[in-house]
């Protein structure tokens, strides 16, 4: 084989993973992530077409494996292995119970596929890993999974709230974005009692329903919502 073959095997290797890891994944994402150029990344592409694997072209927008096709497990290198385990440790220590339990069954669907020599590995470092916390651990929500399904496919959810001044409201709200400060979740959504949006820690909902019932999405980033609350701070 000739000797600059070796990384192109490697990267056509990477360009499979990571288009089946994407819905839609870019020419120039390929390119700077392998760092070489887009035309590369143009020859890379014809030369897995030839090779069998059914790769979708949109025009102006990037490529995409064909629905329903699957390749064989890839294979983790240790050094994967070790993350792996590693990031399941910490979210083990989230305080909602429903995202600890999906994640340990996507660790399990995983590790089917590692060699047998890695399952021995990963077992005996997952007990070797501690992460220790000055507060009590306390799982205190249920609901992370069910909101971030609501989210992407735009469902309306009625939720009882119970705020940290033991206020309990009923109100129907459309799902935006959550994220995480201080060991707690937090939902963003656009309320549609107070007709704005509000952030809401997920340990204070007492129920959550899915509706039957749609909403158009925002069109809005996360990172312009930050924008505008810190705005709003400094102009109040």
């Amino acid at each position: 084989m000739v000797e600059n073959e070796k990384p192109r095997l490697s990267r056509l290797t990477a360009i499979i993973t990571q288009l089946q890891s994407k819905r839609l994944i870019t020419a120039k994402y390929l390119a700077e992530k392998h760092s070489v150029s887009i035309r590369t990344i143009y020859r890379d592409i014809r030369t897995l077409e030839r090779s069998g694997i059914p790769i979708l072209t949109e025009e102006g927008k990037g490529y995409s494996l064909m629905e329903g096709y699957r390749l064989p497990p890839v294979f983790f290198t240790e050094e994967e292995a070790n993350a792996l385990i590693t990031a399941e440790q910490i979210i083990l220590k989230n305080k909602d119970l429903s995202f600890s339990e999906t994640y340990t069954n996507v660790v399990t669907k995983i590790k089917s596929v590692l060699k047998q020599t890695q399952k021995g590995k990963t077992d005996l470092l997952a007990g070797r890993i501690h992460f220790r916390e000055n507060d009590t651990f306390n799982q205190s929500s249920n609901y992370l999974m069910e909101i971030q399904l609501a989210i992407t496919n735009f469902q309306l959810l009625n939720m009882e709230y119970k705020s940290l001044e033991h206020n309990t409201t009923i109100r129907d709200i459309e799902p935006f974005a959550v994220y995480n400060t201080n060991g707690n979740w937090l939902l963003i959504a656009f309320c549609l009692l107070r007709q704005e949006f509000r952030a809401f820690r997920i340990d204070l909902i007492q129920k959550l329903t899915p509706l039957d019932r749609v909403f158009d999405p925002h069109n809005m980033t996360l990172e312009q919502y930050f924008e505008i609350c810190k705005e709003k701070t400094q102009h109040p």
